[in-house]
């Protein structure tokens, strides 16, 4: 049998952040199973899944920032969506079987900026029992799919934005009058847009399911610095991909406390440092003299420690 040469491989990337603008019909899984080839490593993973039928802004964590990613995961989301009112789906969403059709027809755009307003704020939501949540150690849709039915508990989310852009008149595949608004959400982690387009179309009185669904801002990563896997793809073979680095991964991400070189030092070894005025409650990224992170800084007990140290000793 003849043995056939491994092809060229590219060199490793260096650790830090690739904002993918994840095409449709990939899950989350593709993205970072193609960009372990492209960078040259296994140690990839992403920060906050996006389903199948969505595009948009999927924050990946090569090496070392990987680390990173449990942080970027609680950042707010921003998404363009367009509901469909007057069609209930199994999964909340267009990939789903039709359960119900009802005409839409006498839904006012009045009418669909007071649902959008009484799901905007800190609301209590239901996730689409076809959602990754585990139950008794089994994904939620898993179980749908197995045949049973699935009730999840209510949790608190936060809908900081949910403007209505358009209402237009549109007829379902069976000719039923429904309607199509086009959206725009802010929300905190946790939340689903599939969710919310089916309580919009719930308490409106004629159901509703995401037709679409494009993630544009993750934190302090948009669309503005996504790149396309065809175009990262397209790099010489004898090219590293970029990267934005570790420390400015971290900027967009977190506070930033500007390190003296023996705070640097004592850091690196895992000791901790004095409080600074004024200092914000939540992590801070610590970053020495040379523009490189050095760890995440927590509060605690009156000193300053490292929840998580980037620059060995």
């Amino acid at each position: 049998m003849t043995r056939t040469e491994p092809g060229p491989r590219r060199p490793t990337a260096a650790d830090g952040v690739v904002v993918v603008d994840k095409p449709a019909g990939w899950t989350s899984h593709d993205v970072v199973a193609r960009m372990r080839r492209l960078a040259s490593t296994r140690k990839v993973g992403h920060a906050g899944t996006l389903d199948p039928m969505a595009t948009g802004v999927l924050v990946v964590g090569i090496g070392r920032a990987t680390r990173l990613l449990t942080y970027i995961v609680g950042a707010d989301k921003e998404y363009t969506a367009t509901i469909r009112l007057g069609v209930t789906t199994t999964t909340d969403d267009a990939e789903g079987e039709v359960l119900a059709t009802v005409d839409a027809s006498g839904v006012t755009s009045a009418d669909v900026l007071a649902g959008a307003a009484a799901l905007t704020g800190a609301i209590q939501q239901v996730p689409s029992a076809v959602s990754a949540i585990k139950v008794d150690g089994q994904r939620a849709y898993a179980r749908v799919r197995a045949g049973e039915d699935v009730e999840l508990a209510a949790r608190p989310v936060t809908v900081s934005r949910f403007d209505v852009h358009d209402v237009r008149p549109v007829r379902t595949d069976d000719g039923s009058p429904a309607l199509d608004v086009d959206v725009t959400v802010v929300v905190s982690s946790g939340t689903y847009v599939r969710a919310l387009a089916r309580d919009l179309g719930a308490g409106l009185g004629v159901g509703g399911h995401l037709t679409a669904l494009r993630r544009t801002r993750v934190g302090g990563y948009g669309l503005d610095v996504a790149r396309s896997l065809d175009d990262l793809g397209a790099l010489a073979m004898d090219e590293p991909i970029d990267v934005v680095s570790l420390a400015d991964s971290a900027r967009a991400t977190f506070p930033v406390r500007d390190l003296t070189p023996d705070e640097a030092r004592a850091l690196s070894y895992g000791q901790s440092i004095g409080v600074v005025e004024d200092a914000p409650a939540a992590t801070v990224a610590g970053i020495d003299q040379d523009g490189r992170l050095v760890a995440l800084l927590e509060e605690r007990g009156g000193t300053v420690r490292p929840a998580l140290v980037f620059s060995p000793a």
